[in-house]
């Protein structure tokens, strides 16, 4: 059996994603030594320094925080050794851990990742879990090692993907499983209940980051399908095709039937814009132009008059 209250934890992360996990902990009791994240990075349009959601939740607890450029630089491998971190909890940190960052802690490093491992290692598992239609996905907790997310399996725990839900929503709510997830791991450890399982590298498929340019759509392509890319890149990167030479972003879509030529827009109404694909036809219920805002499509219509048959592409 392990004292909880008096594991010393080092926590690493950076995004939204890493918060309910992070508070999770906090709440634990377990001794939070330190924590890494990301240096402030400049945003909006005055691009000011602004710190990370970790760094600030950090701050409100009165933690130590850590902002290495490069975890593998020597002085800050030395200030981690130096805070003698029993367990390294890494979720979403957004760098690589070197070798001997993994050696340090007894307990090892636990990484919280948002997928059923061994499906969807990489960047973006989110987006690539619903952008290839899958009914399900979850988070797993694994033991790190120098692969990337090939480590040791602890605790799974799975969510349905709903029909019509986007990346930001379905991250928001795997986001707060990872918490669960992360709280069962940290119980078994405690209790000495953990039993990692080895992941089939042969079932194993890889999210790489998003581009801007993987928002394409190519309207030959089924309809389910681009249904599906759209809300896997929402919020980012955004899907979108041309209108008159314009980029025209969409979101929000359904997927209707109806056939027509692939780009052709086959009905205009305040409830979307019918535009047919390669097979069936898709509803666009929010649509965007360069310098405006996302709009629904009644809106929209108001100020841009779309054709039945014109095409988009």
């Amino acid at each position: 059996m392990i004292d909880k209250k008096h594991m010393r934890v080092v926590f690493m992360g950076t995004p939204e994603f890493a918060i309910p996990t992070f508070e999770g902990l906090i709440e634990s009791g377990v001794r939070i030594v330190g924590v890494f994240t990301q240096p402030d990075r400049p945003k909006g349009r005055g691009r000011k320094l602004e710190a990370s959601p970790v760094k600030q939740l950090a701050m409100e607890h009165g933690l130590p925080v850590s902002q290495p450029q490069k975890l593998r630089d020597k002085d800050a491998v030395k200030q981690l050794r130096e805070m003698k971190p029993e367990l390294i909890v890494v979720v979403a940190y957004g760098q690589i851990l070197p070798q001997e960052v993994l050696d340090i802690p007894k307990h090892g490093c636990i990484n919280v990742h948002a997928s059923l491992l061994p499906r969807h290692r990489g960047a973006s598992p989110i987006n690539k879990a619903i952008m290839d239609g899958d009914p399900t996905t979850g988070v797993t907790t694994m033991c790190m090692d120098a692969g990337l997310d090939t480590g040791d399996m602890l605790v799974k725990k799975s969510l349905s993907i709903f029909p019509n839900e986007n990346a930001g929503e379905l991250h928001d709510r795997l986001a707060r499983l990872g918490r669960d997830a992360m709280e069962e791991t940290l119980a078994r450890l405690c209790a000495g209940t953990l039993s990692p399982q080895k992941q089939d590298d042969s079932r194993s498929s890889y999210a790489p980051m998003l581009k801007k340019e993987d928002g394409l759509i190519d309207w030959s392509r089924p309809a389910a399908s681009i249904h599906n890319q759209v809300r896997g890149l929402h919020p980012w990167p955004g899907a979108f095709t041309h209108l008159d030479g314009e980029v025209l972003k969409v979101a929000d879509t359904r997927v209707v039937d109806a056939s027509g030529a692939p780009g052709e827009i086959l009905k205009t109404e305040d409830q979307g814009v019918v535009v047919a694909c390669g097979g069936g036809a898709l509803q666009i219920r929010k649509l965007q132009l360069p310098g405006k805002k996302m709009l629904s499509a009644a809106d929209f219509l108001r100020g841009v008059k779309l054709q039945d048959g014109q095409k988009l592409g």
